[in-house]
């Protein structure tokens, strides 16, 4: 059944490299609009929790060690998007990640007559994202953030909001593994930019600036792309 024009949620998709602030961004939408951020991570733990048929065939394949198919997670998503509280919107976060997702996620947006307003694209500067990801560490009892240039704690080595003296790394979070994630995004994201900006739907924002002026222009993209 084609849903009609005025009541079509809408579609979100948020581009961006690992620390671009995409999670942050899409909680602030979702507060603002009333949409919903759907992950494919959360899809697929979801899923597989709920037993579902999609989320079934999810669970056999990642037990086996192998990677969930681009089918699988479509039909997942499907399933998703017809759930009650994805009536108004959705933001998809990490998904897709290739053209050949685009072209299925285009497909499966088509059966109910539904197109994605805007793929956003969270521009940063590589060389200050690598010095953002790999200075940052975490309390281990509470869990609040610090950095080694732009965050420190009042007195160094003792969490400011509980007292705890015990830090955290991400093991991940260093120079070398994050410039490789970023090449890796690169590479794979290159024909997805293409791909949306020749649909017309492309927009990009400065990621580089602060949280709350990040979301206001994403804001304002959002209230375009949505009227």
């Amino acid at each position: 059944m084609t849903t009609d024009v005025m009541t079509r949620p809408a579609v979100l998709i948020l581009l961006g490299p690992p620390g671009a602030g995409k999670g942050t961004q899409a909680r602030m939408l979702e507060d603002e609009f009333g949409y919903v951020q759907l992950s494919t991570g959360d899809l697929l733990r979801a899923a597989v929790a709920a037993g579902t048929p999609a989320g079934l065939a999810a669970k056999a394949v990642m037990e086996a060690g192998q990677l969930v198919s681009d089918e699988i997670v479509i039909n997942i998503l499907r399933d998703r998007l017809a759930e009650p509280d994805c009536a108004k919107g959705v933001i998809l976060d990490g998904f897709p990640r290739t053209t050949l997702q685009a072209e299925a996620l285009d497909d499966l947006l088509g059966e109910t007559g539904q197109k994605i307003n805007a793929a956003i694209s969270l521009e940063v500067d590589d060389a200050a994202m690598v010095e953002r990801i790999s200075g940052r560490y975490t309390c281990a009892g509470c869990g609040e953030g610090y950095h080694d240039s732009f965050k420190q704690p009042a007195k160094a080595g003792t969490c400011d909001k509980c007292g705890g003296t015990e830090m955290k790394r991400r093991a991940d979070d260093n120079a070398e593994t994050v410039a490789s994630r970023l090449e890796a995004y690169h590479a794979q994201t290159a024909p997805l930019i293409a791909y949306y900006s020749g649909k017309g739907v492309l927009k990009s924002t400065n990621a580089m600036g602060g949280i709350d002026d990040i979301a206001r222009d994403m804001a304002a993209i959002v209230t375009t792309a949505t009227s």
